[in-house]
């Protein structure tokens, strides 16, 4: 019989999670079984991804670069990558701010609603953290982003994955160096990285065999700590302006790749779609980002040279999923409190937008601190920020979990444009993670 292919797997577990959670919210017992008995295995899953995240990047970075022999390739590589990132972020916030001014969701929140949704939330852990972390990050001086992009400390930068910019640019500052003492010389640390990538690879493999049952789990834990369905359903148009804006970044991806690639988009969604499953349950492009770098790799054929710095760069930089929900929630939040909105602060909502996702985690809820930021960037009250927040707080993980898909589509499209023009991207070479179980028997 003929195994069923790994993007049916993770979804026939994502169905049956949702399943299983709406049918133990039904028990009295059933949400503390769930979160007692079931989510763990989802949260281990994550916890395994996020550990080899950080030594997959320095192994699969330092061998890109060290395989381009030239310094200048990775120069045109670099600059190319953060030029399309921009550009699709720019195309991301204005297919949000175009929707939103249409469809106008905000208008049609009562004030019933409001009232409702700022009592459940307005005061919660979750949107007071967001306000404060913000306040943080907003007191900040311009350049603070490439401050902090540079490590005083590697091996701390190396033990926290929130520090993947530092990561990233110590990496490229080892790499680099190996480069520059010659080949003979940087030969034993080069095998041991590339040892060391072929590892982590195959730990990829072999995490990813438990993936259908980490992403039940995931999913059966989100239903049954989900909000109140009564708003929930209040808030069902503005989520929807939300996701429908997701769905066209999406073709907007899948043109660019038939386009510019020459590839066929349905086959390339078939091939990212396991990244974009485990993306949608893990709310996180760093969890996701080891699957993604082996799908890019083995299942699209991008080069490791192109795909070692375009996708842990994307994961922390690239967030076009998350620029577009910012520049709807942002609009629709000034709708629903009367806060009137002119053609400039817009266009202020654009620039900040795109400027705060260079400088956000890509970890859950990230978003809604970069909100924060756009918000007060067009001079929205200080006192209603809280009450901004409550509004859209009841649908904030539901969405995260869909604009973390188009995140990692992102990611991926652009690590194919880059590659295509740098004559980097070739066949797919798939590896089993038994491949060399014959070796050790």
């Amino acid at each position: 019989m003929r195994k069923l292919e790994l993007h049916w797997q993770i979804l026939i577990g994502m169905v049956l999670g949702i399943l299983f959670g709406f049918v133990m919210t039904q028990i009295s017992w059933g949400k503390d079984f769930v979160s007692d008995w079931i989510q763990p295995i989802g949260t281990i899953f994550v916890k395994l991804l996020k550990l080899i995240a950080i030594p997959l990047i320095i192994a699969s970075l330092i061998k890109g670069i060290s395989d381009l022999k030239d310094i200048s390739k990775f120069r045109n590589i670099g600059l190319r990558t953060i030029l399309i990132y921009i550009g699709t972020t720019v195309v991301a916030i204005t297919i949000g701010l175009v929707l939103v001014n249409i469809i106008q969701p905000g208008d049609g929140i009562s004030e019933d609603t409001i009232t409702k949704l700022t009592d459940t939330y307005a005061n919660d852990k979750g949107v007071t953290d967001k306000l404060a972390e913000a306040s943080k990050q907003k007191d900040s001086g311009p350049l603070q982003f490439l401050e902090d992009m540079v490590p005083e400390n590697a091996l701390a930068a190396l033990s926290d994955n929130t520090l993947m910019l530092q990561v990233i640019f110590f990496t490229i500052f080892l790499g680099i160096s190996m480069l520059l003492i010659g080949e003979k010389r940087a030969k034993p640390l080069k095998d041991f990285f590339d040892a060391l990538n072929d590892v982590v690879l195959k730990m990829v493999d072999l995490i990813m065999l438990t993936a259908p049952y980490a992403v039940f789990a995931l999913l059966a834990g989100v239903v049954v700590s989900s909000s109140d369905p009564d708003l929930l359903l209040a808030l069902l148009k503005y989520a929807g302006v939300v996701v429908f804006g997701l769905l066209l970044m999406v073709v907007f991806y899948l043109i660019v790749v038939s386009v510019f690639t020459k590839k066929n988009p349905f086959w390339f969604l078939k091939q990212i779609s396991p990244a974009q499953l485990l993306a949608f349950s893990t709310s996180s492009s760093a969890a996701t980002l080891p699957v993604t770098m082996e799908r890019v790799e083995e299942h699209i054929g991008v080069d490791k040279e192109v795909s070692s710095f375009v996708l842990p760069v994307g994961a922390t930089i690239n967030m076009d999923g998350t620029s577009l929900y910012q520049g709807v929630a942002a609009v629709f939040i000034s709708q629903a409190l009367g806060f009137d909105l002119t053609f400039g602060d817009q266009l202020t909502i654009v620039l900040t937008a795109l400027l705060a996702s260079i400088g956000s985690a890509a970890v859950p809820g990230a978003g809604m601190v970069m909100l924060v930021i756009v918000l007060e960037s067009i001079g929205f009250p200080a006192d209603k920020l809280a009450i901004g927040l409550a509004l859209i707080f009841a649908v904030d993980r539901p969405l995260d979990m869909c604009r973390t898909v188009v995140n990692v589509t992102g990611d991926a499209t652009v690590s194919m444009m880059v590659a295509k023009s740098v004559g980097k991207l070739g066949n797919p070479k798939i590896q089993e993670w038994d491949d060399h179980l014959d070796e050790v028997r």
